[in-house]
């Protein structure tokens, strides 16, 4: 089995309640990775500059990430900055610095070409289609949007739905690309124009997968203390598709796996700043966490 993920790798600097760090680790391509690589070997493909640090790259490598996908090119990584309130579910973003993932051109090395599952982590729909044009008959196209995408090039968001089997998009995006404020006539209308899965994130209510013959829920593990948010949809996502990965199937009983390990994924990222709780992270601290998660929602 095989798992691509195309997406940002990019430097931090983040606000919350708990403190503030700076140019720390993030991306969408980077929380995705990590987060499936508990799971499978993923393949990420991406753009740095030459500022991105050497040591992050060992640590994706040791962890089973492939990297021949990822670029570096002369100039600065991409940079974000975004603060939380009281309310971690809501964030205002201060600054983005596109730089060289302005001029990102995906190309997937001819190893990635033949993989079974592709995911297109809130990249810019218009590098979509050239993404999926190089690839060979996956048998799963994922793919995440945000806000952004979807207020600006909507028409390309929608026309991408036509070609995923499965949408991750926060319940609010959800909403948004349907017109419907219910969330779940709006995934319903999603269904029809193309995707056979809807994976709506609820932050810290957890998630909904939506299907045409089946839905399922899962709660967010209770955390007292949310340190840092950020990247915790992405780790879901990784975790989701990771154990798809490793399963081999995508029936109704492998779906409502991949939703718990995601949201097992998403509950470490959240217990400190940045990829940091990643570093730490044990296959059996997943396991653990994993049977709490089955006991939380069995009755």
């Amino acid at each position: 089995m095989s798992l691509v993920i195309v997406g940002s790798i990019a430097f931090d600097t983040i606000e919350t309640t708990s403190g503030r760090r700076e140019r720390i680790v993030g991306g969408s391509g980077t929380y995705s990775a990590l987060a499936a690589s508990f799971f499978t070997r993923p393949r990420l493909v991406g753009v740095v500059g030459r500022d991105f640090p050497k040591s992050t790259m060992a640590f994706l490598k040791k962890r089973g990430v492939d990297l021949r996908g990822l670029a570096v090119k002369p100039g600065r990584t991409f940079q974000w900055e975004g603060r939380y309130g009281e309310d971690s579910n809501q964030r205002t973003t201060v600054r983005t610095d596109l730089n060289v993932f302005g001029r990102f051109e995906p190309v997937l090395p001819a190893a990635y070409r033949g993989a079974d599952i592709i995911f297109l982590s809130s990249i810019d729909p218009d590098l979509q289609p050239r993404i999926l044009d190089q690839a060979k008959r996956p048998r799963l196209v994922a793919m995440d949007t945000i806000r952004f995408w979807i207020e600006t090039k909507r028409e390309a968001v929608l026309r991408e739905l036509g070609r995923v089997d499965l949408l991750f998009a926060n319940d609010e995006e959800v909403k948004l690309i349907a017109g419907d404020p219910n969330l779940v006539r709006a995934a319903g209308r999603i269904l029809e124009s193309g995707p056979s899965l809807v994976a709506a994130k609820k932050g810290e209510h957890g998630a909904m997968l939506f299907g045409r013959d089946f839905t399922f829920g899962v709660l967010a593990h209770p955390c007292p203390h949310v340190i840092d948010p950020t990247g915790a949809g992405d780790s879901f996502a990784g975790g989701f598709l990771g154990y798809l990965d490793r399963a081999g199937r995508s029936g109704p009983r492998e779906l409502r796996k991949a939703a718990v390990y995601g949201s097992v994924m998403a509950s470490f990222v959240i217990e400190d700043f940045g990829i940091e709780r990643l570093r730490t992270l044990t296959p059996g601290q997943i396991t653990g966490r994993y049977r709490f998660f089955k006991k939380l929602i069995e009755f």
